[in-house]
């Protein structure tokens, strides 16, 4: 499914959003990331050793969501994605994507850099796109 660009750009623009994976057993488990849009598909980094990476190899299944909350309801806008994530380790994929997220983020290389050795990119490719606030 292709990612409509307003959804691209307002989730490019997001400083944090939420993931939200399960594990073998179904169990829920959402947490914030820092993100970014290339491509029609969305990423994020993580330590290898991570709860949603494990989930991952249990379930490739994801989504991702980001909203813009305000105290006047007709201006919420959000846009949430369910697909397919894939786990690229230490290739063209991870030293792209985490250029981006330096980039975006510049905290990211002091704070929580992202190292070749134990940290991992998750890339999503969008089946089904729900976004509100848009029209």
């Amino acid at each position: 499914m292709r990612l409509r660009r307003a959804y691209a750009d307002f989730l490019a623009l997001q400083r944090v959003a939420q993931v939200a994976t399960v594990d073998r057993r179904g169990v829920p488990h959402v947490v914030p990331v820092c993100l970014v849009v290339d491509g029609g598909r969305l990423y994020f980094a993580s330590g290898k050793s991570g709860r949603k990476i494990a989930n991952l190899q249990a379930n490739p299944k994801v989504a991702v969501s980001a909203d813009e909350y305000t105290e006047a309801w007709g201006r919420l806008r959000g846009v949430a994605v369910t697909g397919a994530a894939r786990v690229h380790a230490r290739n063209a994929t991870f030293r792209r994507i985490r250029r981006r997220l330096y980039a975006k983020y510049p905290q990211y290389p002091v704070e929580a850099a992202i190292g070749d050795r134990d940290s991992v990119v998750i890339e999503v490719t969008p089946r089904r796109v729900y976004a509100w606030g848009f029209d």
